[in-house]
């Protein structure tokens, strides 16, 4: 994976490097591959993301339908985490 450095300015190179990796998930591979998982702890694990996702997708569908209503936004996430 390649990123330009434009003006010298090598902050911003890492910073979209760095997001690039995020969403190949690479950081999450590194985190996995860190020790050993056994064949049968990886199938449990996989498995469980998959209902996770299911569950989060079947949330989203019926809070667009009006099944259900949409959660409170917490206290302070409109800025995501900026401080101005």
């Amino acid at each position: 994976m390649q990123v330009q450095v434009r003006d010298n300015n090598v902050d911003q190179a890492l910073r979209v490097l760095k997001k690039r990796l995020q969403r190949e998930g690479v950081f999450r591979e590194m985190k996995l591959r860190k020790y050993y998982e056994k064949p049968s702890e990886a199938r449990v694990r996989e498995k469980a993301e998959a209902i996770r996702r299911t569950r989060k997708a079947a949330r989203k569908q019926a809070i667009r339908e009006g099944l259900i209503a949409a959660p409170k936004p917490k206290e302070g996430a409109a800025t995501r985490g900026r401080s101005r």
